[in-house]
């Protein structure tokens, strides 16, 4: 096992600025200076430990300056006579320009990192690679961060390209499925005990990358992407992060193999923030698509707020029941404000699993 002496989590840290937008054939071994390193004895220790591990493992970093690439919202690298003649999959949609790059990677068997907001369309990648492991009968692994994200999955999958198996670790079906959907510590294991299936692995989908930095759960990440054979490709998932250029360099150095980034801010579905005063029949809309803070809507969202006063009596004078009745006419109230606006789907965050299950039978009788 080679292990790094260093937090890769750290990858994914917020607190580091956006990379510098850069020319798309720029080297990657060009790419780590301009990475915002501040000048802390950290990053240089983490530098000298990066150029350590290379001379420990004597691995070229040569491959990955051949065919590199940095790809920003409406930028497609790859030239027009090396488009795909012959896709693995085609879509009833017309895709985005990070979608074709991202794409364009995989057919030529080059590992990717697709960094877009949620919405954007990062899926079409995933598909495309699984599509890919079909078509050259290549046997294809998706990774997700939890088990019900796997079993959502699966059935997605499965519906379209049927020969897909699940393991989870709660459940096993079909693991000898040309595509296997798994949590990535399933994978971790599977590469503990040497599986014969990773021998026949051509391509690992990691969903939600950017897991990688949980202090507790990132060094899973960690171990199951250094541990997997060099001839392994590689389709990395994630939210927008700040420091993809240090990733995939350094993922480039472990297997010796070129890995982009495509990478997009735009955001297909526009992020507003509306309120729900408890009791009231409207919602207000409080930051608009553009960021803009309304103070007008929040302002009369306040004013039929119940005073703090009244809601002590309340809770003083009215049972459990009659609480969490009323709690539940809002829900339903919010949840029917959504479906007439068409702003559906959505999601109800609960913190626990009974309050999930009544909800979720509560919202069933709305349809």
């Amino acid at each position: 096992l080679i292990k790094m002496n260093l937090d890769l989590f750290e990858v994914f840290d917020n607190n580091i600025s956006s990379p510098t937008l850069i020319n798309t054939n720029t080297s990657l071994n060009d790419l780590i200076p301009t990475l915002n390193t501040n000048n802390s004895n950290n990053t240089i220790n983490k530098k000298r430990q990066l150029d350590q591990l290379d001379d420990n493992i004597n691995i070229s970093t040569e491959i990955v300056s051949k065919k590199p690439s940095v790809s920003t919202d409406n930028t497609i690298t790859t030239p027009e006579n090396e488009q795909i003649i012959k896709p693995a999959k085609v879509y009833p949609f017309k895709l985005d320009s990070f979608q074709i790059e991202a794409i364009n990677h995989i057919e030529k068997g080059e590992s990717v990192l697709v960094a877009a907001h949620t919405s954007a369309g990062k899926t079409a990648v995933a598909e495309y690679a699984i599509a890919k492991s079909f078509r050259d009968k290549q046997r294809v692994i998706y990774t997700s961060p939890i088990k019900a994200l796997s079993n959502q999955k699966y059935r997605d999958l499965e519906e379209e390209f049927k020969d897909v198996g699940l393991m989870t670790g709660d459940m096993t079906i079909n693991p000898s499925a040309t595509c296997l959907i798994m949590t990535t510590e399933i994978l971790r294991s599977m590469l503990y005990r040497g599986s014969e299936v990773i021998r026949e692995v051509a391509w690992v989908i990691y969903d939600e990358v950017h897991y990688m930095r949980d202090k507790e759960r990132g060094v899973v990440w960690e171990e199951s992407i250094i541990l997997l054979p060099h001839k392994v490709r590689f389709v990395f998932l994630s939210a927008t992060i700040p420091n993809a250029n240090e990733f995939v360099s350094w993922v480039s150095k472990i297997h010796k193999q070129p890995c982009h980034v495509v990478y997009t801010n735009y955001r297909p579905v526009p992020l507003q923030h509306y309120l729900f005063p408890a009791g009231s029949d409207g919602l207000y809309l409080v930051v608009d698509e553009f960021g803009k803070f309304r103070e007008d809507n929040f302002q009369k969202a306040i004013t039929i707020l119940q005073p703090p006063n009244e809601l002590e009596t309340d809770k003083k004078t009215k049972t459990k029941s009659e609480l969490t009745k009323n709690f539940n006419n809002d829900l339903s109230k919010i949840v029917k404000l959504i479906m007439d606006k068409d702003l559906y789907p959505c999601i109800i965050f609960s913190f626990s699993k009974k309050s999930c299950e009544t909800y979720a039978l509560q919202m069933a009788r709305l349809d």
